[in-house]
């Protein structure tokens, strides 16, 4: 059976993780061609994440889908609590990357490795805490929730409206995938290696 929740954080799960490989597909670009970062895209990609996974998908996995497995699951309980501890260190984990492109920002070259680096730990550790709700939790789910539970889980989910899952974006956040769909490397944008290199603002 179809469920909207599960189809709704799969397709979530793909817009981030597609993000994020842009996001260091775009450094690695910059870092080889020896060009200046567009320290506007990155900042409307780091907003993305700040505003859309970590406000809207990372709640609703923690305080609606986890608690349902706990109560059923005790062999994945290790695994749900490492799952929330990533969800509550997720605000300050892009913060920190916020506060470090800043510095490159402002600082320039001395500050550029220490971004990069950064950057790096970050893609590496979502993309495994992704990858641990797909092949664990999801699963999981698929077998032990009951109908009346998925249907509030679907109704929870399918609110999210995810502007680069598929959905339109509200006219306030029109502007920011605006840009980060023009200027950001595929997979997630239409920029290209030698194309979108030059810094704007």
């Amino acid at each position: 059976m179809s469920r909207t929740a599960l189809r709704v954080i799969r397709e979530e799960h793909r817009a981030l993780a597609s993000m994020l490989r842009s996001l260091e597909l775009l450094v690695e670009q910059l870092h080889r061609h020896r060009t200046p970062p567009d320290f506007g895209l990155i900042r409307a990609m780091l907003f993305y994440i700040d505003e859309f996974p970590e406000r809207l998908h990372h709640p609703k996995e923690s305080q609606l889908l986890f608690p349902l497995l706990r109560a059923r699951c005790a062999e994945i309980v290790e695994v749900l609590d490492r799952l929330d501890a990533d969800h509550d260190k997720g605000e300050q984990a892009v913060r920190e990357l916020q506060h470090a492109l800043l510095g490159y920002e402002m600082m320039g070259e001395s500050r550029r490795e220490a971004f990069e680096q950064a950057l790096h730990r970050y893609v590496e550790a979502y993309l495994e805490h992704m990858s641990i709700e797909e092949d664990v939790v999801l699963p999981m789910a698929q077998r032990v929730l009951t109908p009346e539970e998925w249907q509030r889980l679907d109704a929870a989910f399918e609110a999210n409206r995810d502007p680069l899952a598929g959905h339109e974006p509200d006219a306030a956040y029109h502007a920011v995938f605006q840009k980060i769909l023009n200027r950001a490397p595929a997979p997630i944008g239409l920029g290209s290696e030698t194309g979108r290199l030059q810094p704007q603002r």
